[in-house]
């Protein structure tokens, strides 16, 4: 380890003795990235230990400090080795990526790719496998002029990471000029955003605008089993944060895989399992172009199956960087001499130069967001699957209308055929899922008419049916569709399920729709029964009986985080009791929590 920092020394000598005895008291901690759906270490971002003991401030104050003696670009290089020097210490660090931190005001050095890269050599590693983080910490001057800046670095086949995205101004310009390959969102909006909507509406538009581009989102700053499932639910790729691990200096706490997360993931796969499966038999296993295949090749690949357009093109992980079109490689193909040039080792143009960004989503996406995300892309070719960050194939727009529609059928056969709403099947797989998630808090309320037969034999099916009618769309009126489910059991009995979302909200909301409900239905009722109300009847003896004006009842079953697993039965056991609580109440609703 001395003596390769002497070797970079020796030929970039531009600092004091004091700076090469400071670097060398410092050192580096790793942090793992990992995919959010298989608990798979995708990466480590190295970050920097030691400047406090070294007599600065902070990690900032170093950097200033760096700068201020006009040696950031040799010191940057010294800490880039020395985290290179580390990571090749990993075992498995071959399947796993580095992410590096670039201070800003260094980005005008010419040299800094050509170093970078000739570093790279010595410890046997590809371009592709450092993520070059950049952030807003620092001015980057005009977006133009950052993005010719950093395209030095997409040339030379470095990733690029926006750091920090969301804490600065400009960070919109930056995602539109520098076409990064990931987007890292500041902790700021994953910090409580289970209970903060504004922050999830954001981050959602953020993910959808990123995938849209081709752009993996990283969310930073995961420290609750809450934050990880609704980074999950919006669909952000990868995490990194204290859920996952802490930073650490010793390699041997650094794993390829992380079973906590993995275990997280699989208590919610089984709502996409019917998803993955309809889209798994509609992607075409295009085989892929490796990004450093000769454009000889490519030109081959093209005249043997003339029935594509295009082929994805991978890298040596297999993850996928775009596509390459035969219309963009017209103009050498019809061209006299344009095969001979453009193959050309000398003067001609490598693959990258024609490679294009495309969407993509993993396989666990559900099926109307890939939707979302073919239908905002003008002439888009169709969707690159990717499973685990891995090519697995491409999803057409054909391909996709048929996962649509499959899907859309299914959902069909299990509708209440009155309501349109959900039936009991998915009410079913909605309850088990939500009590398996036991890390996560819930609300699970019971609608059931009151007095309704009566009202159903005075006035016959038809507008009982209108009143089973006007509480559905109460239901869709009130419940927030981001938040909530409802269904409908059947016959006058009703569901809605809350996640994400404060008891008392929830408990509210449901009060809302009872009380809705009440006013509502009373324009059902002629004017004489409206005015008296009650209907006059007969109990099941014949006795002679007043019926009260029909309202609905609602057994509202609080679910807390950290709870234990609890089982259906055990539920419908409590909503029971609740209901018959609640039938008795004035307010029409009675709340419980189900313990052991």
């Amino acid at each position: 380890m001395h003596s390769s920092v002497v070797r970079v020394e020796e030929a970039h000598r531009t600092f004091s003795p004091d700076w090469e005895e400071i670097v060398g008291r410092l050192d580096v901690a790793f942090q793992p990235v990992v995919n959010i759906h298989t608990g798979a270490c995708y990466g480590y971002e190295a970050l920097l230990r030691g400047t406090v003991e070294a007599g600065f401030a902070g990690i900032e104050d170093f950097f200033d400090a760096c700068h201020a003696d006009g040696v950031l670009p040799d010191i940057e290089m010294l800490l880039r080795e020395k985290a290179l020097s580390k990571f090749v210490g990993l075992e498995h660090h071959r399947q796993a990526k580095l992410f590096i931190n670039v201070d800003n005001r260094g980005l005008d050095d010419s040299e800094l790719v050509r170093r970078t890269s000739e570093l790279l050599d010595r410890f046997g590693l590809d371009e592709n496998a450092v993520v070059f983080e950049i952030s807003e910490r620092h001015p980057l001057g005009q977006p133009t002029e950052a993005a010719l800046a950093l395209a030095r670095f997409k040339r030379a086949n470095f990733r690029l990471a926006i750091d920090d995205f969301g804490t600065g101004f400009s960070g919109l310009q930056m995602l539109y000029f520098t076409e990064p390959d990931f987007l890292k969102i500041d902790r700021f909006f994953v910090s409580d955003i289970a209970n903060d909507s504004k922050k999830k509406l954001f981050l959602a538009q953020i993910v959808n605008i990123a995938h849209l581009l081709g752009v993996v989102v990283l969310a930073e700053g995961v420290e609750t089993e809450r934050e990880y499932f609704t980074c999950k639910d919006i669909g952000c790729d990868l995490i990194q944060g204290y859920l996952v691990q802490r930073p650490s200096t010793d390699l041997r706490w650094l794993l390829p895989r992380y079973p906590e997360v993995e275990a997280l993931a699989r208590r919610e796969r089984r709502a996409l399992v019917s998803d993955q499966k309809l889209i798994g038999d509609q992607v075409a296993a295009v085989e892929p172009i490796r990004l450093g295949t000769a454009m000889e090749t490519v030109f081959e690949r093209f005249r043997a199956d003339k029935s594509l357009t295009f082929f994805p093109v991978v890298d040596e992980s297999d993850e996928p960087v775009g596509i390459v079109r035969e219309k963009e490689l017209k103009d050498y193909t019809y061209s006299l001499y344009g095969k001979a040039l453009i193959s050309n080792k000398a003067y001609g143009r490598k693959l990258k130069d024609f490679v294009i960004r495309c969407p993509m989503a993993d396989i666990n996406t559900k099926a109307e967001n890939i939707l979302q995300a073919y239908s905002s892309v003008e002439n888009s070719e169709g969707i690159i699957i990717v499973d685990g960050m891995k090519y697995v194939g491409f999803l057409s727009a054909h391909s996709l209308l048929r996962v649509i529609n499959e899907k859309n059928l299914a959902a069909a056969r299990d509708q209440n055929p009155l309501t349109k709403l959900p039936g009991n099947n998915l009410i079913h797989e909605y309850v088990s899922e939500t009590l398996s998630a036991t890390e996560a808090g819930a609300v699970l309320a019971y609608f059931d008419f009151d007095n309704f037969k009566p009202f159903n034999d005075k006035y016959g099916f038809r507008l009982g049916d209108r009143a089973i009618l006007l509480f559905a769309e109460t239901l869709g009126r009130v419940l927030p569709r981001e938040s909530c489910f409802a269904g409908h059991v059947g016959g006058d009995d009703f569901f809605a399920g809350f996640r994400g979302m404060e008891f008392d909200d929830a408990l509210r909301l449901c009060r809302d729709m009872v009380d809705s409900f009440r006013r509502d239905v009373e324009s059902f009722y002629d004017d004489d029964t409206r005015r008296t109300g009650f209907i006059a009847g007969q109990d099941r003896l014949g006795n002679a009986v007043r019926f009260p004006l029909m309202t609905v009842s609602a057994a509202v079953v609080q679910l807390p985080p950290g709870r234990p697993v609890h089982t259906v039965d055990e539920v419908s056991e409590l909503i029971a009791h609740l209901k018959k609580e609640a039938k008795k109440s004035p307010e029409r609703v009675c709340a419980g929590t189900l313990v052991r």
